[in-house]
């Protein structure tokens, strides 16, 4: 646990070498998807001054979905559309660098403090941002902090408007009843 720790901390701390080790470290994928779903709940606890309680588990949902339509698209985008030369890597790399990068979004549980909520889940979001754009520069093999970012920003821009898809055709979340 305390290696996972470690990890999740170096992760928010936007060290490089851990996007290294945590790439080469097969092992390491149930770590990466414990802390996309911690990262998750957070959001989704986060969320109950907007949604009430029973937006917990739809918070949740939706920021798990999220990250892996994310991580998706940032996979094809970044190895099949936009590689560099030396771009070399799986999709099992990518998950678990990207699945990292969502530990700054465990501060997103403080947006249950009153006032605070989207103050919080703005400054995660850029941190996830940065976070995700250094995992996918190491995972993908960039040179290039630039090309990572382009990869990183159209796999937003794509996973958002599929987002504004579902909830157009689910009708939106909505808040408690009043």
């Amino acid at each position: 646990m305390t290696n996972f720790t470690d990890r999740v901390i170096r992760s928010a701390k936007l060290n490089v070498k851990v996007y290294e080790e945590i790439e080469a470290d097969k092992s390491s994928m149930r770590q990466a998807m414990l802390v996309v779903v911690l990262s998750s709940i957070a959001a989704g606890l986060g969320s109950i001054a907007k949604t009430g309680f029973g937006g917990i588990l739809i918070g949740t949902l939706l920021a798990l979905i999220s990250w892996y339509i994310w991580a998706y698209f940032t996979y094809f985008i970044g190895t099949k559309l936009l590689p560099e030369p030396q771009t070399r890597a799986n999709y099992g790399e990518l998950l678990r660098t990207i699945g990292f990068s969502s530990s700054p979004g465990l501060i997103r549980i403080l947006g249950i403090i009153p006032g605070l909520g989207p103050i919080v889940f703005f400054v995660a979001s850029i941190w996830m941002l940065v976070a995700m754009v250094i995992a996918v520069r190491q995972a993908l093999d960039y040179q290039s902090t630039l090309r990572a970012l382009g990869v990183c920003f159209i796999g937003w821009i794509i996973q958002a408007l599929i987002l504004m898809l579902l909830f157009s055709f689910f009708g939106g979340i909505r808040g408690p009843v009043q």
